[in-house]
């Protein structure tokens, strides 16, 4: 197929929610072998994460062993958060995750890149390191997606535990609680998941909104940019 097309197809896709595995993931052995690991997450949206993480290789920073996939198209009382292991091919957790409480109820649908907005940000992140604040164990990441998520330092977009990350909630009161716009998890995971994600690893958070994919800059390199990338992994 057409590098053009296949992009354009996948996008498309993406944009109206369908869930299938696009050519270019069936073309690529980790976007197969991630989504063999997690047969509940969509698999174009695998093969999307992996196309940013590619192109910000492309564009000179370090290739990471690890990567979360967020996708905030599934409702909050499902499990929309994997950490795969890049190096090993392993999923690492399949969690709940919260978001921003102005980005929507159970079903997030609302998404800023403004300071004080409440609301997630989308695309590709990458993590720095942690701290301990206000929320416990947390982990700092910087936006590399400008004018989506480039303000998440700003923003203090971070990975935390919250009491309010759990099935219990869920099941109660048909979502679980929301954060001011950070990717909140369980608790209980807190520590490892976060140490699995410190220091430079990768982020990815996808909705299907057509204005972020056609202009996201991790999502504009060249099949050949990010083949190159690719053979990092």
């Amino acid at each position: 197929m057409n590098p053009i097309i296949r992009r354009a197809a996948l996008l498309a896709a993406l944009a109206t929610g369908a869930c299938f595995l696009s050519a270019h993931a069936a073309e690529t052995p980790l976007a197969a072998a991630l989504h063999q690991l997690a047969p509940a997450a969509n698999p174009a949206v695998i093969a999307l994460a992996l196309q940013a993480t590619d192109c910000a290789t492309a564009r000179g920073l370090p290739p990471s062993d690890r990567l979360a996939v967020i996708d905030y198209s599934l409702p909050s009382t499902e499990p929309r958060l994997w950490v795969f292991d890049l190096a090993h091919r392993k999923l690492l957790f399949r969690e709940l995750v919260a978001h921003g409480r102005n980005s929507g109820g159970d079903l997030a649908t609302r998404f800023s890149n403004r300071p004080d907005s409440l609301e997630s940000s989308l695309g590709l992140f990458r993590t720095l390191g942690t701290y301990d604040g206000h929320n416990g164990y947390s982990l700092r990441m910087e936006g590399l997606d400008p004018g989506f998520n480039n303000n998440a330092l700003e923003r203090a977009l971070v990975i935390h535990g919250a009491a309010y990350v759990n099935p219990a909630l869920a099941r109660k009161e048909g979502r679980i609680g929301r954060s001011w716009g950070c990717p909140a998890v369980r608790t209980a995971v807190v520590h490892p998941l976060i140490d699995a994600l410190k220091n430079g690893q990768y982020v990815f958070s996808y909705y299907p909104n057509p204005q972020w994919l056609s202009a996201s800059r991790n999502l504009q390199c060249s099949p050949a940019q990010t083949a190159t990338a690719s053979l990092a992994h």
